[in-house]
């Protein structure tokens, strides 16, 4: 167990002792105070109570405290973590409470939150938010009910009474069960997951063997080293005994049950008398007094009974592990160490702190002393120098920049920035992604945006082509009522194609944009970071930002413009000499009609069954290659197939396969090339008209604008007047936080000097 600083028999020592704890206790009051100002953490220990339904955290707690005020009996009643957060105040002889019902409450609402309220009114409270609870489908939630206590009697710390946790049955017909008791565990492991909170874990068993709620506990601290174990109900469990030697066991469990290096070296045993304190009917103690004196008794009569059992008496340490009185006298101790052994340790930081704070106040008073004419441009063309350069240092790559908090994956790149979705809504899944699930920003996420592109527009095949496509392409020339081919297969080509990629352009540029805009918060962050961001200088900040913000709008504007003339020229008008692909799977195709010489007329007329509508034409054309001679009859045969072909697809309306297969292979081969000369272009304008200016031109346009700005008044970039009262108060604010700084890094001082002197006199 801990010792005090001094020995009992110590009077006028003990009386400086107990000074020297107040001014310890009033010095961390004012340094949560100062931490909550300055926006830090100077948290007092916490201690978290662990246990399962019906082992009596609550009622423990309540013992602890000396004070009723929470919901107990039997079940589950805890269905809300409730803190504590007690605070030394020399001036309350009896607890000032005020409850926080916790955010997102209606209660606050109504006046509940943050107003001195009596014992009684909280406890209602907190029982009318566990039936609330008892029947709302989640049973449980893991929003706290603060209850801020003020008293002369307690130290700074926070108890937590976390609800129950749950041995649910086996079997589906338990799965809500099963379901509401993992979702207390994970409550209570991720409120005993701080490594300088100390755990009480409670166990409501006669055999150590039963690791009920160690089981738990030990997830988190696996050598109970931050763990104090308590094992509650006594007075039930004493009865149960029937041999000395089983109450020796339960007193001093063996090293192959608890050999671990357990906080207190060994459990604590504790009875907590039943009955509310109230004036009704069914209230047995009519003050929190008697509650007390009842909790004294209880355990004077749990030592009696063991001695009784063991028939011996117990020695000092054994009793001092016995009943709630010494477990307060133990956490007392404890948490009171804590505090002494931080002493040292927060000294130096608040020394650091002190040289911050007056570092801070002698920046503020250059900064007013450098509001002339001449510095503040200075000031302007340095803040314009570095954001560049912070901007270039993102586009080429960077790791200062946490990703956590400015990196993208790719599915909040989508959401925010929107998608690559074509007429389908088709969209690439993210596997097939490289970088997909990392947070990226800057340059690399400019690249990953362009790499989708690539994929997404690559992958894009030709839209399905119909008959009466086909045939509507057709329409009628201006000097024949023939068909031509070729020229149906650019209708339909060009039309699907500029319907394809033109969204994929404004989606692209939409995305593109995005990421560049988000270089902004990233840049100021980089600039704070170093220094060199001028936080008085808001209205330069934010002129230069604006900037930036129009010159990527306009410039993302003409690139995509351009990329737009681009589809347009090659959707408007097809160039073949563009298309070699095309051409050579054209002659491949038409191959196919043409077929070797060996092959007969007939043999041509089952694969174009179009030909036999014309017959008449065609046995004129017949007889007339009758009468040739019979050496030309070799050459008359591709002549007529070349007739036939012309006859299926010039002079006849009539869709047959073979002209259909035309049309579809011209369309397809069409459509492949524009995409491939879309693609190429598209990536390489936005590099270059895009990327690039950001580089190149966006230096001296910002030049430019700062240089109008100056010509036309000073006040529209830094609004000097205001500058300069908004730096005054901000003087005035930072000279007291340092004279708060000194005068608590001087008390703490002045504390350690104490401690270290009463050490030595010990």
């Amino acid at each position: 167990m801990a010792t005090p600083l001094l020995s009992p028999d110590s009077p006028v020592h003990a009386e400086e002792e107990e000074d020297t704890r107040e001014l310890l206790y009033e010095a961390y009051n004012e340094l949560q105070a100062l931490a909550a100002e300055l926006g830090g953490a100077a948290g007092a220990p916490a201690i978290v109570v662990v246990g399962h339904q019906t082992d009596g955290k609550s009622a423990l707690v309540e013992a602890l405290m000396g004070f009723q005020f929470n919901h107990v009996g039997g079940g589950t009643k805890t269905r809300r973590p409730v803190a504590l957060h007690l605070r030394f105040n020399p001036r309350c002889n009896e607890p000032q409470c005020r409850l926080f019902a916790g955010p997102g409450d209606e209660d606050e609402d109504a006046g509940i939150a943050g107003r001195p309220m009596p014992l009684a009114d909280i406890q209602a409270y907190i029982e009318a938010e566990n039936m609330r609870l008892q029947n709302d489908p989640c049973q449980f939630s893991e929003k706290e009910i603060i209850i801020k206590v003020e008293y002369k009697h307690c130290p700074n710390l926070t108890i937590i009474d976390t609800p129950g946790l749950i041995l649910p049955a086996p079997g589906r017909k338990n799965r809500v069960l099963q379901s509401q008791a993992s979702a207390v565990e994970s409550l209570v492991r991720a409120k005993i997951q701080h490594k300088e909170t100390i755990i009480l874990c409670l166990e409501d068993c006669s055999d150590w063997s039963n690791a009920t709620t160690r089981r738990v506990v030990m997830q988190v601290d696996p050598d109970l080293a931050r763990t104090v174990l308590v094992s509650t109900k006594l007075d039930t469990k004493i009865p149960q005994f029937a041999r000395p030697s089983d109450v020796e066991v339960f007193l001093h469990p063996p090293t192959c049950v608890l050999d671990v290096s357990l906080l207190g070296d060994s459990p604590f045993f504790t009875s907590v008398p039943s009955g509310r304190v109230g004036s009704f009917h069914e209230a047995v103690f009519r003050s929190n007094e008697e509650f007390k004196k009842a909790i004294s008794s209880r355990e004077s009569e749990d030592i009696v009974s063991i001695e009784d059992k063991l028939g011996r008496s117990l020695t000092t340490e054994e009793k001092e592990r016995i009943g709630v009185g010494n477990l307060r006298l133990f956490l007392e101790e404890l948490l009171r160490n804590r505090y002494i052994e931080s002493v040292p340790l927060i000294i130096p930081l608040l020394e650091k702190e002190h040289r911050n704070a007056t570092r801070k106040l002698h920046e503020i008073s250059q900064e007013i002393s450098d509001l002339d004419e001449a510095k503040l441009k200075e000031k302007a063309q340095l803040f314009h120098d570095s954001f560049l350069t912070k901007l270039s240092l993102l586009l080429k790559g960077m790791v200062v920049a946490p990703p956590d908090k400015f990196g993208e994956t790719l599915i909040n790149e989508r959401i925010n920035g929107g998608t690559f979705t074509g007429s389908e809504n088709f969209q690439l899944p993210n596997k097939m992604m490289p970088n997909a699930g990392m947070r990226l920003y800057g340059g690399a996420q400019y690249h990953r945006a362009m790499a989708e592109f690539r994929l997404v527009i690559g992958s894009i095949k030709c839209p399905p082509i119909t008959r009466e496509e086909i045939v509507n392409a057709c329409g009628v020339e201006d000097i024949h009522d023939g068909t031509n081919y070729s020229r149906t297969a650019c209708v339909i080509a060009v039309a699907k194609a500029r319907d394809t990629f033109e969204p994929f352009l404004h989606q692209l540029g939409f995305r593109l944009l995005y990421i560049l805009k988000r270089l902004i918060p990233i840049s100021v962050y980089l600039l704070e970071k170093d220094g060199e961001h001028f936080s008085s200088h808001e209205v330069l900040v934010r002129r230069v930002q604006a900037a930036f913000k129009r010159f990527a709008e306009s410039t993302e504007q003409s690139c995509r413009e351009r990329c737009m003339e681009d589809l347009e020229s090659t959707t408007r008008y097809v160039t073949w000499s563009l298309h070699n692909k095309n051409r050579a799977g054209l002659r491949h195709f038409l191959d196919s009609f043409v077929a070797p010489e060996q092959l007969s007329v007939n043999t041509l007329h089952e694969q174009l069954p179009g030909l036999n509508d014309n017959k008449q034409d065609r046995a004129k054309g017949d007889s007339k290659s009758n009468h040739s001679s019979d050496t030309n009859s070799s050459g008359a045969v591709p002549e007529t197939r070349l007739v036939d072909l012309l006859d299926s697809t010039l002079w006849n309306r009539r869709l047959v396969p073979s002209s259909e297969r035309l049309v579809y292979a011209l369309v397809h081969q069409i459509f492949h090339g524009i995409k491939e000369h879309f693609l190429v272009t598209t990536e390489l304008k936005f590099n270059c008209f895009l990327l690039m200016p950001i580089v190149d031109k966006l230096p001296a346009l910002l030049r430019q604008d700062l240089e109008s700005a100056f010509e036309d008044e000073l006040d529209s970039i830094f609004d000097v007047s205001q500058l300069r009262q908004s730096l005054g108060q901000k003087k005035r604010e930072m000279e007291i936080e340092v004279k708060r700084i000194k005068r608590l890094k001087e008390k703490f001082g002045e504390i350690n000097k104490k401690l270290n002197s009463l050490q030595v006199r010990q």
